[in-house]
């Protein structure tokens, strides 16, 4: 059997990870002076676990432990004269200890403990410093009561208005300095939401008188009036002058001007806008009394329109007169006009390789109403031992898809909606999609999909996404030669799937959840579910007209057969936070797809399918499942009684599909270096369990159906590791990922990471069977040939996995 060579992106890989593992074993205190002591451990004792996570960020950060990995990169790139790589060495500073002994007493007296003393001492070992902060809490001092004192009539109506629904304060409760900076905090906006724009936080005043032997605190709390005033002053929108600069900044030369009513007057050097992509999100109107809310609410919508550089707070001026009232300035600048993006990923597993290149052209306000146009090319493209990828023969199938947005900010129908904008801003998005798929020696597929959406935000977390109209047609051509084996091995199924000519309508909704947290380190959940219902519409003409059916007894309409179903997928994640940068999420993702009335089977495009750089990553792209379908039987030729490799050969990416999917995801993410070549290095370990499955038994994919009784024995798993280069406006990914258990096989064969570990790097009794069973002829030197067996899989891509 001829062996394969391992390229060097496959080995310097491998090599890069044992390198970051060994390298982390090295000494910690091999930099530093023999006089000198590095910091290797924090210890807090006596402290409210509540508060101990907390009480670590009040240890100055030269004093907290390096990471391992950082130190071990500071400590090898310095020594070739690079020092901004990692972490220079955490050294024991006595006046930094005593510094940061002081910040946490503090911080724990603020937590209500006003008699809390803590003390430092500090352990050393082999030049190895453990320092240990010991708390004496007290007793905790509760409020007893809370008056106020506020001469202004006004305030003091709206204050105790809102008290009970904003206050931190209660008699009973904890004493707490960031429960007075809260509410401090809460009136200031509580005035600035109600026209009272000249108010200050320096306005309010706490006192508070505590005894000690009862462990109580009486406060009073005291908003002032201006000097010399007996109250604050309420004010109002006036006018709003809104300038457009041009690109650069500028706000010279000739200016588009226009009046556009009573409020508003529009200046343009840019010469590129209508004035309602401002006016439409400038939500303070004449007359309304000034909203700091809807100062940051205008502020916010016109950034998120995408064609703005600089959207700063608008600016307000006094009208000088009795009236408090406030002309308003909006100044912007725009963004260039057009901008190109280049996208890209890139597989590997076992001499297979995956490219994926895509470029983006934006058009960010055409018909000078913020109207965004984008233009996309997307080609994809697999090679089998892609040791030559200039040779065609090595291409395996390849896709192009050719697109193109209108998205506009705002709903157009024919109905009369609201601006709906309090939340996010809407779209109505016209999209028109074309895509060329070619798989060597079977098929070539065309589909053309046009659709109208409308997206709304509910609050800031729910959106809807609805889209009534999306017509899709598509169209496959199956290879003669393929077409004569697809009928001998009775794939009239998989005939229908790829080959027929499709035409449907459908509408679609989707409903998503929190996607505001997704870049957070906090605790959340997050949700997006959707609905794809199509061929309603069609039936009921076909119906009604009586239109003629093909020779399966299928409905036609215009000519063509039409594509009945039902479809809904979920998204459903658990994010938890678990300290600094670490995190962990858990992800589970169902779906299922129902054909109906005219149809027995959902089109191409409909199904699902497993595998790739975010689904299960120890499979290639549509290479997992349905079930457990083994290839290696599939082609057994039942006229001749004998296994066919010509078959297997024409047919090995066939498309592994299913009607049913059901994929979860654990995955823990952590920080490994803070500044990599200028970046942040960060980790993460995973585990992929799932797959797909065919609804009911069908000859086409033996042992492919989903049944409960067997859903643990045809579920995979895949482990792995990866790598995040994380540049803050993008991330780049790596990650590694093992085949752990593989449905294709039986009972204990399917622990394959377990049972066959030491075949991981290199070939043995398994996987020579596996070629074998697999094999789709010979070459020249009478060795086998065929599909071999995979462990690893390689994914490069940029972003998150989700």
């Amino acid at each position: 059997m001829k062996a394969y060579k391992k390229p060097a992106g496959y080995r310097l890989a491998i090599l890069s990870i044992l390198l970051l593992i060994i390298g982390s074993g090295c000494s910690l205190t091999r930099g530093i002076g023999k006089n000198q002591t590095l910091v290797r451990k924090i210890t807090i004792k006596g402290i409210d676990e509540q508060f101990e996570e907390a009480a670590l960020n009040y240890v100055d950060k030269e004093q907290q432990p390096n990471n391992k990995l950082n130190l071990q990169f500071y400590y090898w790139f310095s020594n070739h004269g690079k020092r901004n790589i990692g972490e220079a060495p955490t050294l024991l500073d006595s006046n930094l200890v005593e510094y940061s002994r002081f910040q946490m007493e503090k911080f724990i007296q603020n937590r209500g403990y006003l008699k809390a003393k803590v003390t430092d001492s500090v352990i050393i070992k082999k030049q190895r410093a453990e320092i240990v902060f010991t708390t004496v809490e007290g007793p905790m001092f509760h409020i007893r009561k809370l008056v106020d004192s506020i001469p202004d009539k006004n305030i003091a109506n709206l204050y105790h208005a809102n008290r009970n629904s904003m206050s931190h304060i209660q008699p009973g409760g904890r004493f707490d300095m960031d429960s007075l900076a809260h509410d401090r905090d809460e009136l200031y906006l509580l005035m600035k939401r109600n026209g009272y724009f000249d108010f200050y936080r320096q306005y309010v005043n706490f006192t508070y008188d505590s005894t000690f032997n009862s462990s109580v605190v009486d406060i009073k709390m005291m908003i002032d009036n201006p000097a010399g005033k007996t109250e604050h002053p309420v004010y109002k929108i006036n006018n709003t002058l809104i300038t457009i600069s041009a690109s650069n900044g500028k706000t010279t030369g000739k200016a588009d001007t226009l009046q556009v009513d009573s409020q508003f007057r529009y200046v343009d050097f840019s010469h590129r806008f209508k004035s309602r992509v401002v006016t439409d999100y400038t939500f303070q109107k004449k007359g309304q009394l000034y909203n700091i809310d809807k100062q940051t609410l205008t502020t916010t919508r016109l950034s998120e329109l995408n064609v703005f550089r600089n959207v700063p707070n608008p600016t307000y001026e006094k009208l000088g007169d009795s009236t408090h009232r406030l002309n308003t300035k909006i100044d912007i600048i725009p963004l260039k006009h057009y901008s190109d993006r280049v996208e890209g990923e890139f597989l590997f597993a076992n001499g297979r390789y995956g490219y994926n290149v895509g470029n983006t052209f934006t058009n960010r306000n055409l018909f000078n109403q913020a109207a965004i146009l984008q233009l996309k090319l997307n080609w994809s493209i697999l090679f089998d031992n892609g040791t030559n990828t200039t040779n065609n023969d090595n291409i395996q199938n390849q896709e192009l898809r050719l697109g193109a947005n209108l998205i506009y900010p705002r709903i157009i129908s024919p109905f009369n909606f609201p601006l709906l904008g309090k939340f996010g801003v809407p779209h109505t998005t016209f999209s028109t999609n074309y895509s060329l798929f070619y798989q060597k020696g079977l098929v070539t597929r065309q589909s053309f999909v046009n659709s109208i959406s409308y997206d709304f935000y509910e609050t800031a977390r729910k959106l809807h996404t609805i889209t009534p109209i999306n017509i899709e047609f598509s169209r496959g051509v199956i290879d003669p030669a393929a077409m004569d084996s697809l009928l001998a091995y009775n794939r009239q199924a998989y005939i229908n799937l790829i080959g027929r000519t499709v035409f449907t309508t459908g509408s679609q909704y989707t409903f998503q959840y929190n996607a505001i947290e997704l870049n957070s380190y906090d605790n959340f959940l997050y949700f997006r579910g959707s609905l794809d219902v199509g061929g309603n519409f069609l039936s009921l003409l076909s119906n009604t007209f009586n239109t003629p059916r093909d020779d399966s007894g299928q409905r036609k309409f215009l000519g063509y057969v039409f594509s009945q179903y039902a479809k809904t997928e979920g998204d459903i994640r658990f994010y938890r936070t678990l300290g600094g940068e670490k995190q962990f999420i858990f992800r589970i993702n169902p779906g299922i797809g129902i054909p109906y009335g005219n149809s027995n089977q959902l089109i191409f495009e409909k199904n699902f399918y497993g595998g790739g750089a975010n689904d299960m990553r120890a499979w290639l792209p549509r290479t997992l499942g349905p079930g457990q379908y083994n290839r290696a039987t599939a082609y057994f030729d039942t006229t001749t009684n004998k296994d066919n490799p010509v078959s297997r050969a024409r047919f090995k990416y066939l498309d592994q599909f299913g009607e049913i999917k059901l994929v979860a995801n654990a995955e823990y993410r952590y920080k490994l270096i803070n500044n990599f070549f200028g970046a942040k290095l960060k980790g993460a370990v995973f585990v992929d369990a799932g797959n797909v499955w065919r609804l009911g038994k069908k000859a086409e994919s033996p042992n492919g159906e989903f049944r409960f009784d067997n859903l643990w024995q045809s579920t995979a798993i895949g482990v792995g590791t990866g790598l995040r280069f994380d540049l803050s406006f993008f991330v780049f990914r790596l990650d590694m990922a093992f085949k752990f258990k593989d449905p294709q096989f039986s009972g204990s064969d399917q622990w394959v990471l377990i049972k066959h570990a030491n075949e991981l790097f290199k070939s043995g009794s398994f996987k020579e069977a596996y070629l074998k069973a697999n094999a789709t002829g010979v070459d020249s030197k009478g060795n086998v040939v065929g599909d071999s067996y995979n462990f690893m899989q390689l994914n490069f891509g940029i972003g998150l996995p989700f």
